[in-house]
């Protein structure tokens, strides 16, 4: 049985809650990005914490992840479609907090 959502922003929240998933979906709204890429712009996620929450965007049908070329280990990961549709909702969520940072004085790392 389908899991029961008494409210439209819990199912939002349950598919992109998090302190990562929107981060990924985030960096990969700005376009294709390799691991190693999505490593450099997250620094202070581990290695294991990034797996698995690429896994599970995929599982979810937000995220695609492509090999290049089977003789080399390079892969790529990209949104869906359905992952395409959060850009107006990354984009508001990216607004409010680089307003939120400057109207409390919080510092923004930006690389």
């Amino acid at each position: 049985m389908a899991k029961r959502y008494h409210c439209p922003v819990e199912l939002a929240v349950d598919v992109v809650g998090g302190k990562w998933r929107p981060v990924i979906l985030a960096h990969l709204k700005q376009g294709v990005h390799r691991y190693g890429e999505l490593r450099k712009l997250m620094p202070d996620v581990s290695e294991k914490m990034l797996v698995q929450r690429l896994r599970e965007l995929e599982a979810d049908g937000l995220v695609s992840r492509q090999e290049r070329d089977a003789s080399t280990p390079w892969v790529e990961y990209r949104l869906t479609d359905e992952g395409r549709s959060l850009a107006p909702v990354l984009q508001a969520l990216y607004d409010w907090g680089a307003a939120r940072a400057e109207r409390t004085g919080v510092p923004l790392v930006t690389s």
